[in-house]
């Protein structure tokens, strides 16, 4: 495997006692694109923000990029500042990171805060804009904009700051299937194979083009993982996680037939 982005030892985290990861280990490697599949309450969006940071273990340890991850060490302005820079989350929901009078704003935010020159800012405002196809929406207040278009808004403000990691809860969630193909294509074409992409999904009709490794979590745990063309084709494992179902329907002489379906559970 490449060299460790993040190495999570037998964390535990629980909602009022209830466990949403329950002694979870795994090893994330450099240029890997992981797709995390699991039914609702899997953990998924858990383990998340654990790996953004936002999350702390209960228990378990966690590093990123060889240094201990935890609440003490993110008191540290230098090495915050450095892992926001390299870890960058977009969040199933885009309104929660969506806070800028315009989207100019918006994507100047994190450079700002970084003491990026402004002529430095404008540009790179200016091309990662024009990457995501929205240049023209750059005067436009976030909120007013449709869900695909607030959902590259937020990409924009990510990934201006050029992270190492990108790390998607749900980015194709309540999308056209315009905007759905649009951003699966983004993902495909991202970072030319040196970055490494975590993607939570329910969209199992695209982990084979944005992935090139799958974790299946079931209770707080990886139950299993594989490369996506041995995973979906699991039946019984995708029937076990919840992530396809059964479809009865009958017949006008009476005979019922039973096809199973992908099923897109609801988010974590």
């Amino acid at each position: 495997m490449a060299e460790p982005v993040f190495d999570v030892c037998n964390i535990k985290y629980s909602y009022q006692r209830v466990a949403a990861l329950d002694g979870l280990s795994l090893t994330i490697g450099q240029g890997q694109r992981i797709a995390l599949l699991g039914a609702n309450g899997s953990g998924k969006s858990t383990l998340l923000r654990v790996l953004d940071a936002l999350y702390f273990p209960q228990a378990g340890q966690v590093s990123a990029f060889g240094e201990p991850l935890t609440e003490e060490r993110l008191q540290d302005e230098a090495f915050a500042f450095a892992f926001r820079r390299r870890v960058g989350m977009i969040f199933q929901n885009p309104e929660v990171q969506l806070f800028n009078p315009t989207v100019f704003d918006e994507v100047a935010f994190g450079p700002l805060q970084l003491r990026w020159p402004g002529e430095r800012i404008r540009r790179q405002v200016t091309e990662t804009l024009e990457l995501l196809g929205i240049a023209q929406l750059k005067d436009r207040p976030p909120h007013r904009l449709s869900g695909g278009e607030k959902k590259r808004v937020a990409l924009a403000s990510v990934l201006i700051l050029d992270p190492e990691v990108l790390l998607l809860d749900e980015p194709t969630a309540a999308l056209d299937p315009q905007s759905q193909s649009q951003l699966i294509e983004f993902m495909i074409g991202w970072g030319g194979g040196v970055k490494t992409v975590i993607v939570a999904t329910h969209d199992l009709d695209s982990v084979e083009d944005i992935a090139d490794h799958c974790l299946v979590m079931q209770n707080g745990r990886i139950v299993a993982q594989g490369q996506p063309a041995t995973i979906l084709y699991d039946e019984p494992l995708l029937r076990q996680t919840g992530l396809i179902h059964a479809h009865r329907h009958g017949h006008a002489h009476g005979e019922m037939h039973v096809h199973h379906h992908l099923h897109r559970a609801p988010p974590d």
